[in-house]
């Protein structure tokens, strides 16, 4: 009975530990990466605004070719609503609705994440005119991670696994716009 004890304690005090650790650890986190396109800044930022066009290139919905895709409004304008649904487990369920354009600047996009898990989540993407044939993107993403999940932040660095998945997809969207 006495084995029992010292179990049932050393769970207790692991979980208490996670949960102090969790309580001064930090819960934002932000990502961003950046491209040059050979592209003017009015037609890079047509062709960002686009979320049926965003999801030929990004690396999440190349992960699965049977990815089922339902739209919801008129694409390019605030409201806009692509809702994905697919069995993999690194894309999930989900919808991403434009929020908010400013032209030939920004473009901010809320994802509502369903599957596997739920969370929201901010995207955007800036443009900047570098020349007149190049023009240079910013794609970038916050979140919060809630309490005490965020403890696992400590083990699992956002910035460096959604980073390089941003900079794929930053490069498919190059390699796709500058082909048209």
């Amino acid at each position: 009975m006495m084995i029992l004890w010292i179990i049932l304690g050393a769970i207790g005090g692991i979980i208490f530990l996670v949960l102090l650790i969790a309580a001064f650890s930090k819960k934002d986190f932000a990502v961003e990466r950046t491209i040059t396109v050979n592209k003017p800044l009015t037609e890079t930022y047509a062709f960002l605004t686009s979320l049926k066009k965003q999801n030929q290139w990004s690396k999440w919905t190349q992960l699965d070719p049977n990815i089922k895709m339902t739209y919801i409004g008129e694409d390019k304008t605030v409201g806009f609503i692509s809702k994905w649904e697919s069995p993999h487990k690194q894309v999930g369920e989900g919808e991403q609705e434009i929020k908010k354009l400013i032209p030939n600047q920004r473009i901010e996009n809320e994802l509502r994440f369903l599957k596997p898990m739920r969370s929201v989540a901010q995207a955007y993407f800036t443009v900047a005119e570098e020349t007149e044939t190049h023009t240079c993107v910013a794609w970038g993403f916050t979140s919060r991670t809630p309490w005490p999940f965020n403890a696992f932040m400590l083990f699992f660095n956002m910035e460096e696994a959604i980073g390089k998945d941003f900079q794929q997809g930053l490069e498919n969207m190059k390699r796709m716009i500058e082909a048209e």
